[in-house]
């Protein structure tokens, strides 16, 4: 049994891992976490859990609990993962679903979260943790970057095309997110009244996914990809559809461009890449851990590529087990949810 300790609970991501994890043959869940609700047994806190567990919510003390466990999962707030990982690795592994080590540049990343990065060694220690394209190295990481919601979405199609390099390195996405990719912190912006019936776009050219996309991309390519990005806040919980707008060869066909998409991810168990003609919609992926890629030419040179991804599991905490499951030689597949909360 994989021996999991899970900091940060009682977040969204942290309660999607507590549900991925109960129903994960291969793992213990030993503790969780919580500084607000600490010495609070789970199911009081959160009543989906009442008659299934009588785990208590504990205060966090990694200089003894990673000592217990074979895997954290650092479910926190930025900045805060840089405090927890010097007393967790001579103990253990590292899933962050924090963006402290998802950057190498850490200029960029203190300009973009406005914080001091305080462990250099360990950013390029760490491995980007998106498993279709870093399984080889996921498997010996001592620390695991698990990758932003956005950034999934939109790397994961766009990849193999710039890998390729059969499209052009100046790409516009446009992205549509639930409301728990804010967190569960409630703000003035993200509570009922300001988002029920309205549809907005939000930190155009300044979000924080932003240079994570940008150097995942530009890795991809091997050169500079310039890309215009820009988040939506959807009246819904949970779910991400991303529009992406590329340009490619006139020569090159819809179906060329479908197939090098289809033969990249043709034995990836989490990504579908949908027959021609027809296009992913969040209703098909809410739950699950698949990430649901269509795409189409509209004119000589211009294809439109769209994905889905529900961002708490592929998105967050799906992915971080996906993680898990390599890291520790499960199949990646065991304990992750393939069915749909459909209707």
């Amino acid at each position: 049994m994989i021996r999991v300790g899970i900091a940060g609970a009682t977040g969204y991501t942290g309660l999607e891992l507590l549900r991925i994890c109960s129903h994960h043959p291969e793992v213990e869940i030993i503790w969780a976490t919580s500084d607000s609700y600490s010495g609070i047994e789970l199911g009081n806190y959160c009543p989906a859990w009442q008659g299934r567990t009588c785990m208590v919510l504990e205060k966090p003390d990694m200089e003894e609990m990673a000592r217990e466990v074979d895997v954290v999962f650092l479910g926190l707030p930025h900045g805060v993962s840089m405090d927890y990982v010097p007393a967790i690795f001579p103990h253990a592994k590292v899933i962050d679903l924090g963006a402290d080590f998802r950057i190498q540049n850490l200029e960029t990343y203190e300009k973009y979260y406005g914080l001091h990065h305080k462990l250099p060694t360990v950013v390029r220690e760490a491995v980007y943790g998106l498993p279709e394209i870093y399984r080889q190295k996921i498997k010996t990481a001592q620390i695991i970057a698990n990758p932003g919601c956005y950034p999934t979405s939109i790397i994961i199609p766009l990849y193999p095309l710039l890998k390729n390099q059969i499209i052009q390195p100046e790409i516009i996405a446009d992205s549509k997110s639930g409301v728990t990719g804010a967190g569960k912190k409630p703000t003035e912006v993200t509570h009922f009244c300001e988002i029920d019936g309205s549809f907005k776009a939000y930190k155009i050219g300044e979000h924080r996914h932003q240079p994570e996309i940008q150097e995942q991309l530009s890795s991809a390519y091997g050169g500079s990809v310039d890309i215009v990005f820009t988040p939506h806040l959807l009246p819904i919980k949970r779910g991400i559809l991303s529009t992406i707008y590329v340009q490619g060869d006139p020569s090159v066909s819809e179906k060329e461009m479908w197939k090098i998409i289809e033969n990249f991810y043709h034995n990836e168990p989490w990504v579908r890449v949908y027959p021609l003609g027809q296009f992913p919609e969040l209703k098909w992926v809410l739950g699950s851990n698949f990430c649901d890629i269509g795409l189409k030419k509209v004119d000589k040179k211009h294809f439109v590529i769209v994905s889905a991804i529900d961002n708490l599991t592929k998105g967050a905490s799906g992915q971080a087990v996906q993680n898990m499951n390599i890291l520790f030689g499960v199949d990646e597949r065991v304990g992750l949810p393939s069915s749909v909360l459909y209707p």
